[in-house]
């Protein structure tokens, strides 16, 4: 045994078929399915309270908090049996409804460029015709960055409305550093002249399709929800775990180091705030903790555990305001593309469940500001992030400052991994590495894959991985797991009825689970090295 493997003296130690790093949506799914299956396991979380990840609830003075939003809603059968099978009693059938807010004024979300037009106003409609009829005869012959993209389809005075702003707070990157590439495939199917010429023929009696000029999929109407927030579905997964008598969730305790026994096992020793440890000695590893940690607190260090490192992230934080009187809008959330405020999405909780609110005379609304783990908004005094979301929703004209009668900020360290253009490079070298050298180590999820995957992608990560474990040997390759930006937004819920064909991609589920979100990469310029790109990032 290694000095680095022995364990530490008076430290509690724990052994077990498999070590979970992560009480998320992948580690307690993978928790749950090996208990099922009769296998022993120990999940580590470094949360003391909540358990869920970013798919969390938090709670505050009977308020309950839905960390990012999360429509319940998957193609997968497998993950809506389970979802069923996990919370069978819970779920409520909710009416979906998201807009985009600019100036006092609402407009659908995705958006119709006809009825964006009529809500500008004759006046500024008569600006955007002319930018863009501008930009069509005098087009960018040389379109690089995802400004260049979108000013050339819509002109430059539509674009600084609806796409400059949300983008740049969500991303923390101007839009003309951002790849061309990005744009292209986030704004599909959108025309501007057709989306004229159909609103007028319907002004004309001549036309009665809702097109509006875009060629967009059917979204959802509706969605189900856990009557108390998405914390009940893994507050469930975690109490079945526990309750099987073959699996423990230690909360509390974040990762320490994972250590390889030398033959092919795993000695996982996690810590405390307080600076208490405990050991786990297991025969597998999974871990949904992000890529960049796992890297630094494996042993031996990998030799591209650099590569890991370089890993990005972007973080946000919820500001929650209890406001007095009747709710302020009907939507699940808004997007505000303002400029004169730094918040990105407001969030109304009653609407994505009325038990969310503990007093009916009382809305609660949850202001998201995107961020960087230690900025300036980041680093801001509870009290002074309160005071800054009720002054900005005074400024949007949502609500009245007087009725604000409390408030709460729950800060999402890497909510979203960022694809910048090193990253799959990096994930390569660091899967690459720990899949030869560790079989039996398993990464899932979104931080744990570096993915920026949905719920339920994250939950199929774990429930292949299992499927792996049990049988002894890679089955089904996890990486195919994925999705597409409009996949949260379209299609029939169960669709795809089986797995994934084995170390394949074939099968229709594969196919509905497989493709690159639409996230912005930076521009690269001709003859840029890789140390400058690094440098850029």
């Amino acid at each position: 045994m290694t000095e680095a493997n022995r364990p530490a003296l008076n430290v509690p130690s724990l052994d077990v078929d498999v070590a979970i790093i992560g009480a998320g949506p992948a580690g307690l799914t993978a928790g749950y399915l090996l208990t099922k299956a009769g296998k022993s396991v120990a999940i580590i979380e470094k949360d003391a309270t909540y358990v869920g990840g970013i798919s969390r609830t938090v709670e505050h003075e009977g308020y309950r908090f839905d960390i990012g939003g999360h429509r319940f809603f998957s193609k997968s059968q497998q993950v809506v049996d389970l979802w069923n099978e996990i919370l069978p009693d819970d779920f409520i059938e909710r009416p979906r409804m998201s807009r985009i807010y600019y100036e006092g004024k609402f407009y659908s979300y995705p958006l119709r460029a006809f009825e964006a037009l009529r809500n500008l106003g004759l006046w500024r409609s008569t600006m955007c015709m002319a930018s863009y009829l501008w930009v069509r005869a005098f087009p960018n012959r040389n379109v690089k960055s995802f400004e260049d993209w979108t000013t050339n389809q819509f002109g430059k005075k539509l674009y600084s409305i609806f796409f400059k702003t949300y983008t740049e707070k969500v991303w923390g990157m101007p839009c003309d550093e951002m790849s061309a590439d990005w744009a292209a495939q986030r704004i599909k199917g959108l025309s501007l002249m057709g989306a004229v010429v159909d609103g007028l023929k319907r002004s004309l009696g001549l036309n009665k399709k809702p097109n509006d000029g875009m060629q967009a999929k059917t979204l959802l109407e509706s969605f189900r929800y856990p009557r108390q927030g998405p914390g009940m579905m893994w507050e469930a997964a975690r109490d079945k775990i526990i309750a099987s008598g073959k699996g423990q969730v230690i909360m509390g305790h974040g990762l320490e180091q994972l250590a390889s026994d030398g033959e092919g096992g795993w000695r996982m020793s996690a810590i405390a705030k307080d600076g208490s440890k405990i050991v786990v000695n297991a025969a597998h590893a999974i871990s949904s903790a992000p890529m960049r940690e796992l890297g630094a607190r494996l042993h031996p260090l990998p030799e591209t555990s650099w590569n890991g490192s370089n890993l990005r992230y972007r973080d946000f934080l919820t500001v929650a305001l209890m406001v007095e009187g009747e709710d302020l809008f009907p939507d699940n959330w808004i997007y505000i593309h303002d400029s004169k405020v730094k918040v990105g999405r407001v969030q109304n909780f009653r609407s994505w469940s009325p038990e969310m609110i503990p007093d009916a005379e009382m809305a609660c609304v949850g202001l998201e500001y995107f961020c960087f783990e230690g900025d300036g908004l980041w680093s801001m005094d509870d009290a002074d992030l309160i005071a800054l979301a009720t002054t900005e929703m005074k400024v949007l004209g949502l609500l009245d400052p007087k009725k604000v009668k409390g408030g709460a900020v729950v800060r999402q360290e890497k909510a979203y991994p960022v694809y910048d253009e090193d990253y799959a490079a990096n994930v390569a070298a660091m899967r690459g590495e720990l899949e030869a050298k560790y079989p039996t180590l398993h990464l899932v999820g979104r931080n744990g894959m570096h993915r920026y995957n949905n719920q339920d992608h994250a939950m199929m990560t774990a429930m292949l991985t299992v499927e792996n474990i049990l049988a002894g040997q890679r089955v089904y390759d996890i990486w195919c797991v994925n999705e597409d930006a409009e996949y949260h937004e379209a299609g029939d819920e169960g669709a795809d009825k089986a797995l994934p064909a084995r170390e394949s991609v074939t099968s229709d589920q594969a196919a509905a689970l497989n493709s690159m979100r639409d996230v912005p990469t930076r521009i690269v310029e001709d003859g840029e090295s890789d140390a400058d790109k690094r440098r850029a990032a």
